[in-house]
């Protein structure tokens, strides 16, 4: 490999002075995109959605279990999958404790079109039992946002289902959308990603602007639901 340079003690600080300080600049400038996002336009949701879970039937009014805010993730699920998608695994695995979330009037529940009999034994395989769990097959949740194909597509990877993150406000009993996001969208949430993206490899993938040698491998093939590594 093409290893950076070794120099003295002071030169390195004086390096590592400057990336923190390029670091503390996009520090500032999320904090300004996140007040833009306080202040984006809501969307009214007019329809009564429904789910299944462990107890039956609920509404998306029932998701936010009496708080203020919501997130729900479309986790890539398909009604002809035997397992969730490993991608999606990777995000859940990364979330905090939701109770971090309650403390400031937030919940979260994963959303998928598999039935609540396929979700229910994954999510105790993968030991997600704390993070509720809903099924929207029955409905139309996910193909009116945009997360899903009207018809599941079998030859196509998790039946066609796309995963991301939706965030809901209520105000009484009127719930409204305020946020959503995908693809890398969803990084920011993830540890594992700012952990590698600060080891001395990065991530190890084929995009990255790296030195000539390093180890790199394409994106997502390495994933792997935790138990399967």
């Amino acid at each position: 490999m093409e290893l950076p340079k070794v120099v003295s003690a002071e030169e390195w600080e004086a390096a590592n002075e400057r990336i923190v300080a390029r670091e503390k600049q996009m520090t500032r400038e999320s904090d300004a995109l996140a007040a833009e996002r306080r202040r984006q336009p809501m969307m009214r949701v007019e329809k009564e959605y429904e789910f299944e879970g462990p107890d039956g039937r609920v509404t998306l009014l029932d998701l936010f279990e009496g708080r203020r805010q919501l997130f729900a993730y479309n986790f890539m699920f398909g009604p002809n999958q035997d397992q969730g998608c490993d991608g999606c695994c990777m995000v859940v695995d990364q979330l905090t404790h939701i109770n971090h979330l309650h403390a400031r009037d937030t919940s979260f529940a994963l959303v998928s079109r598999a039935p609540i009999e396929k979700l229910l034994p994954f999510r105790r395989r993968m030991g997600w039992e704390e993070i509720p769990w809903y099924s929207w097959g029955k409905g139309d949740f996910g193909v009116e946002l945009g997360l899903s194909p009207a018809e599941p597509q079998p030859d196509t990877y998790q039946d066609g289902e796309m995963f991301g993150l939706n965030a809901f406000l209520r105000e009484g009993d009127e719930i409204y959308r305020t946020y959503f996001t995908t693809n890398r969208g969803l990084e920011a949430i993830g540890p594992v990603w700012s952990f590698l993206d600060r080891a001395p490899l990065g991530r190890q993938e084929t995009w990255e602007d790296s030195p000539d040698g390093y180890p790199q491998t394409p994106p997502y093939e390495w994933w792997r639901r935790h138990d399967e590594y």
